[in-house]
This record gives structure tokens, C-alpha cells and sequence, in this order.
């Protein structure tokens, strides 16, 4: 599913699940229907699992917005106690929809009793109390943790969101709220981190548990003994983090500068920041340190994870001076990271985008996205940290690996089934959406603005992701015989988006295939990949890509498959 179908099912009022791959633009759709929303004058409550996750999204962790705090059972009496809270009331009561990203990291548990404290705030039995919940994220990412003990004199009275009291799922598309609140499934199908299309394959190897022996050679041939270059290193653990940070800037020559964090809000919020913040309160640099940005620039100068080096101070104020990787020099200023509600700030604390980028946790690292890093996984301990790690880079030249284990190639088993489902029902979703009438869309989209509070301005009405007409120039260079990886890295975009524009290319009749024999896989991929899509062509004559994989090797994407199926068409 692309990102503009994913909208246009959000601006039906639906519970949505946004999944994807990482780099698949989930937290990009998400900021898009926020602000669609937004242009409607309604307020969404914008939470997150963790506090790391709510600083990405400039929001708040659910468990403050509901109420909840650090609790991980209620009884009755909690609820009455939860009722008895004006402001939080008013705070439930008038939110529109609830956003809550990075889910996989919250339990079945935690996602009942919200259902819980929703509907009794609310004072409806509805799911969520009535609520447009979205939920966003990517369940191979690192796994919820949950307590798992009851005291048994506590047992009687705990509620975990079912009428016996009984534990629900560790995931939380286990919880039967997930069901009853019928959340329709968005996979993102389009990639854009990374176009190395071996690397893809690695991650979509990854995702299935099933590392066949040549990708495991494939990271065999990428381990070293020693490191080269100032990528970051990522570890499992934080004292060999915290370790090789010390012991690298204690290495460099010259004075240490100390930067301090700021802080304003309520104290409570404020420590939640500090604690989830990417950059430390205390932040200390030499020249020659290596660095990387912990925050988008509003000003696209940086992204979370660009990398670079500090080269000078600035005279007028002493801040740090960045020369990026790509040769850019960058003036820093502090930022803000802040907790807001109803679009106003409550905490916020004020650092410098920037942290010592020598080493890092796998878990720090969830959310950006590297040109390299020297990985170690030969320590790794949960489900999903070798996948989350490795994900974080755009290609595979960039990958210096340490060590890995065999826990690092493996995902959740539970996980790796419900993928399964996700794809199936988002493919189904997608069709159901596509089949229905503009008119019938379009009288959804508005009946829900108005049942929610919010205004219909025809200028507004119709919020969207950017559209950017790019057909002409992929064209031009198709015909100028440069290769789809060549093009996609021209023009930063994805393998995959080039490969649909040249679907719509050919179907509008402004390429032909004579005009494309350049792009044409190689017979190795080329002759499996047609008669695997010959056999999944249905009565109708449509070739259906899903049956096709399935009978294909690890070593074959979809994106080989689409590519194949263009030439089917001669």
C-alpha cells in the first residue's frame, strides 16, 4: 500500500494499523494525517510507546496522556480515582483521535486497560470509548517489556482489560481489543532507506527467521577486526557504549567543551525528556570529535542521523561547528524537544541536536537512519536487535560488522506469523478501498470532521501527501540508458517508486518495452521469476505477485518480480 492510499483510508474516520518496513515513511504519513487534521481545527493527542519514540514525533508517551503513569494493572478503584481527574478528563474527553507510535513496544496488557480507561472517561462501550485510535509501527522492531507476575493477593481485583481478569496476549495485536476495535491493516509497501536491493533481500531474510547460508556468508564477508572511518558504532549493550565514547574523545588532543541542557515545564516531564532525549544532558565535545544529529532540521540541513565531525567553535558563541560526511559545514543551534497537549507546551527541554556518535545502542538507534556503521552483534540477547540494527542503514557497503550470534538473526516466531496476516489483510483493505466509489470516499471523509468537531473549508478539505510529478524525469534518464539503482540514487528515491513509474510509464503508452530491454533482469533472476508468474496468473489473467515469491528462493523481491512481470506484457 502506498502512502497516499494509507491517508485517504485514515480521512475515513477508521481505526488504522500503519505498518511497514523500516524507512517505509509510517512516521512521514502519520505527520501528514496530523497535519491534515489539524487544517480541519481539530486537535489529535500525538503518543508514543516510549519516551525515546514521543520525542521523534514532538509528542507525549500514551501512559501520561491516559492517565495510566507507570502502572501496568488497575483496579476499579484506580478507574474511579482516574475519573475523579478534571484536567485528565477533559483531556480524554475532547481529543478526536488518538495516535500511538512505535507499538510494538507496547504490551496486549497496556493496550486493554487503555480500551479501559478510555471507554470509562468517555462514559461509552465503544472501543476506545469512541475514539479514532491509529496505531503505528513495525512489530519486528524490539519487543514490549512486561512484568510477568501477579501478586496473588492483588490478583482478585486487577483488571487487564477482560471481564476475568485473565493475562491477554505479549503483543498488542494479541489483545482482543485489537479485534474488537477492528483496526484495518496499512502495510507501506514502498522502501525509502534503502535501494541496495542484496541488502533488501538480507532484511527481508531477516524479517522471516530465515537467513539462508549464502546471506549468512553474505555478513561472514562483512566482519572485521578493527574498524575503519568515524561511522557509529552500535552495541547491545550500553557499557561498551558509554566505554568507547570515553575512551575516543579522551584520545583526542585540545580542551573538552560542555554544552548544558535547559529545561522548562512541569518537573515530571521534564525528567521523562532528559531520560528519553538522544541528546545528553551534558553534552561533551572536542575538536575532531565525531558526532550525529539527533533531530530532523526544520530548515532540511540535517536529519536524525546525519553524521559528521566537529571542526571549529563559532566565535560568536562558542556552539560547534559540523563538517558532515557529504562535506557540509553546519552551524549548530540548540533545539527543542518538547511534551505538548492540545498544541501546547507543557515540558520542553533545549540541547544541541548532537551526541557522540562513536558508538551507540541498538535501542538509541531505533529511528534513524545511517550511511554506515560498525555493528556488534555477538552479544545480542532479544528477539529483533540484530534486524533493528541492521535496518538502520541505507545500503550494505556501508555495514562493518563486529560479530553476530545466532539470537541476532532471529525475530519474534509470533511476529513472523502475524506478518503474514498484516500483508494479507492490508492487500485485502487496499482492494476494498479501491472498489469504492470516489462519492461514497469522499461523504465518509467528510460525515467523520463533522461528527468529531472539526470544520470543512473547501480550501482545506483536501490535505494530502505531496504529490511530486517525477514522471518525465525518470523517463529521460530510462531512455539516457541509466540502470533503476543508478536512477534511484540520482534522485533519492526508492527502487521501488522507479519501478512504478515505469508501470505507469507503459501502461499510459508513453514508454515501450523495446525502450527498457536495458533494465531487463538477468537470466538467472529472469527465467525463475516468469515461470513462478505464469503460475500464479489467474483465470482472470491477472499474474499476482504474493504466489509468485512464494515459490521463489529468499534471493527474489517484489521489485524483481514487478520488473519480470513488465516484460510478461510484450
Amino acid at each position: 500500500m502506498t502512502q497516499k492510499e494509507a491517508l485517504k483510508i485514515l480521512q475515513t474516520g477508521a481505526n488504522v494499523f500503519i505498518t511497514g518496513e523500516p524507512g517505509s515513511g509510517k512516521t512521514h504519513t502519520l505527520r501528514a494525517y496530523v497535519a491534515y487534521l489539524k487544517s480541519h481545527g481539530l486537535e489529535p493527542a500525538v503518543t508514543a510507546s516510549t519516551g525515546i519514540a514521543a520525542t521523534h514525533i514532538s509528542g507525549q508517551t500514551v501512559h501520561s496522556w491516559s492517565g495510566l503513569g507507570i502502572k501496568d494493572r488497575l483496579t476499579e478503584r484506580d478507574i474511579d480515582n482516574l475519573i475523579q481527574n478534571k484536567n485528565l478528563v477533559k483531556r480524554v474527553r475532547r481529543t478526536p483521535v488518538l495516535i500511538i507510535d512505535e507499538i510494538s513496544m507496547l504490551s496486549g496488557n497496556l493496550l486493554m486497560l487503555l480500551d479501559r480507561i478510555t471507554r470509562a472517561i468517555r462514559q461509552s462501550e465503544r472501543p476506545f470509548g469512541g475514539l479514532q485510535v491509529i496505531l503505528a509501527g513495525d512489530f519486528f522492531q524490539l519487543p514490549p517489556i512486561v512484568r510477568r507476575r501477579i501478586d496473588e493477593d492483588e490478583s482478585a481485583n486487577v483488571l487487564f482489560g477482560d471481564e476475568g481478569g485473565d493475562r491477554v496476549g505479549h503483543f498488542a495485536f494479541e489483545a482482543p481489543i485489537w479485534q474488537t476495535g477492528q483496526f484495518l491493516t496499512c502495510y507501506l509497501a514502498e522502501q525509502y532507506r534503502q535501494t541496495d536491493q542484496t541488502f533488501l533481500s538480507l532484511l527481508s531474510a531477516l524479517r522471516r527467521s530465515n537467513v539462508s547460508s549464502e546471506l549468512r556468508d553474505l555478513l561472514t564477508r562483512r566482519l572485521v577486526t578493527t574498524w575503519t572511518g568515524d561511522q557509529p558504532k552500535l552495541f547491545t549493550h550500553n557499557v561498551d557504549v558509554d566505554r568507547i565514547n570515553d575512551q575516543e574523545l579522551h584520545k583526542l588532543p585540545g580542551a573538552v567543551r560542555q554544552f548544558t541542557m535547559t529545561t522548562k515545564g512541569r518537573p515530571y516531564l521534564v525528567e521523562t525528556l532528559k531520560r528519553s532525549c538522544l541528546s545528553p544532558e551534558t553534552l561533551k565535545l572536542k575538536i575532531g570529535a565525531a558526532v550525529v544529529f539527533t533531530k530532523n532540521s526544520p530548515e532540511g540541513k540535517f536529519v536524525n542521523g546525519t553524521l559528521g565531525e566537529v571542526v571549529a567553535w563559532r566565535e560568536t558563541d562558542g556552539r560547534p561547528i559540523i563538517k558532515t560526511l557529504a562535506g557540509r559545514r553546519i552551524e549548530t543551534e540548540t533545539m527543542d524537544w518538547t511534551v505538548e497537549e492540545d498544541g501546547k507546551a507543557l515540558a520542553s527541554v533545549s540541547q544541541l541536536p548532537l551526541r557522540l556518535a562513536w558508538a551507540l545502542t541498538v535501542h538509541k538507534s531505533q529511528g534513524m537512519s545511517l550511511d554506515g556503521a560498525v555493528i556488534d552483534l555477538s552479544q545480542a540477547f532479544e528477539y529483533g536487535q540484530g534486524y533493528v540494527a541492521l535496518s538502520r542503514l541505507r545500503s550494505l557497503d556501508g555495514l562493518q560488522l563486529l560479530g553476530f550470534n545466532d539470537k541476532s538473526l532471529l525475530v519474534h516466531p509470533t511476529v513472523s506469523r502475524q506478518d503474514e496476516h498484516f500483508i494479507n489483510h492490508s492487500t485485502s483493505i487496499r482492494q476494498a478501498f479501491a472498489d469504492r466509489p470516489t462519492e461514497e470516499i469522499e461523504k465518509m471523509r467528510i460525515n467523520f470532521i463533522k461528527a468529531v468537531g472539526g470544520h470543512i473549508d473547501p480550501q482545506t478539505s483536501k490535505a494530502v501527501l505531496p504529490a511530486v510529478n517525477t514522471y518525465v524525469q525518470t523517463k529521460k534518464l530510462i531512455l539516457a540508458g541509466r540502470s533503476i539503482v543508478a536512477i534511484a540514487r540520482e534522485r533519492k528515491l526508492t527502487v521501488g517508486t522507479i519501478i512504478s513509474h515505469l508501470e505507469k510509464l507503459i501502461a499510459g503508452g508513453d514508454l515501450k518495452l523495446t525502450e527498457i530491454k536495458h533494465l531487463k533482469p538477468p537470466e538467472e533472476i529472469f527465467r525463475p521469476a516468469r515461470a513462478a508468474l505464469l503460475k500464479s496468473r489467474s483465470e482472470a489473467g491477472q499474474i499476482k505477485l504474493t504466489p509468485a515469491k512464494k515459490q521463489l528462493n529468499q534471493g527474489f523481491t517484489f521489485e524483481d518480480l514487478r520488473l519480470v512481470r513488465l516484460f510478461l506484457l510484450d
